[in-house]
């Protein structure tokens, strides 16, 4: 297990950062249903035993992958950490520490995968997209759905639906998600939405704990 007092010093590290039982068969199955034929809501399905899992297992997580970051490019100390990346940039496992009253921009994740809620409690709110995304600095969202989420509870994601969102943390502690999705989603250049002006802005999230290829903007590798 990754075990560094300074995550900001792994560089661009790749696959397993935190290594448990629990993970590697989370991976495994990932790996084997991402190059499988099936459409992503079968994936989806299937993985669903292996992240339960996961999510039910105690002390997995490093108590240096569970702190606010203060140079986060999501802003309100939100922290970011790679667990396995696939160095192609097909698969990642990341934690998301959100600190409490803090929440995340509205943004996109351009992947399938999962998501759950692993400390603490959040609230999420999802958009639907209401334009043809013909221009790429405008949307115009409306609230699809919100849900409360607490410890163990989880939810798909398969674009283009559901897969604009943001969360807020609702519990005293900071809230911890762990998102499992078919890409390495913190280095590739995705979206940041304002919802009351309907601009939108390219963004790249970035780790914590690793660093992104330099890549051009809309290269998902």
């Amino acid at each position: 297990m990754c075990s560094s007092e300074h995550p900001h010093d792994h560089g661009g590290a790749f696959g397993f950062l935190v290594d448990h039982p629990a993970i590697r068969a989370l991976i495994a199955d990932a790996e084997r249903e991402a190059a499988s034929a099936s459409e992503p809501a079968a994936r989806i399905e299937r993985l669903k035993p292996a992240f339960g899992r996961l999510l039910a297992t105690d002390d997995w997580l490093p108590p240096e992958f569970t702190r606010a970051d203060d140079t986060s490019r999501m802003g309100g100390g939100i922290g970011q950490y790679a667990l396995y990346r696939a160095e192609d940039g097909s698969l990642c496992l990341f934690a998301l520490v959100v600190p409490p009253g803090a929440e995340t921009p509205v943004h996109d994740h351009l992947a399938w995968g999962l998501v759950g809620l692993y400390r603490g409690a959040q609230d999420e709110t999802v958009y639907r997209r209401l334009d043809d995304a013909r221009d790429p600095s405008r949307a115009q969202l409306e609230v699809a759905k919100r849900q409360p989420l607490e410890p163990g509870e989880f939810y798909p994601l398969i674009p283009p639906a559901d897969d604009i969102h943001y969360v807020r943390t609702t519990s005293r502690e900071a809230s911890i998600s762990i998102h499992l999705l078919a890409n390495d989603t913190a280095c590739v250049w995705r979206h940041r939405f304002d919802v009351a002006s309907g601009e939108v802005t390219a963004f790249r999230s970035g780790y914590a704990n690793a660093d992104c290829r330099e890549v051009a903007v809309g290269d998902g590798k």
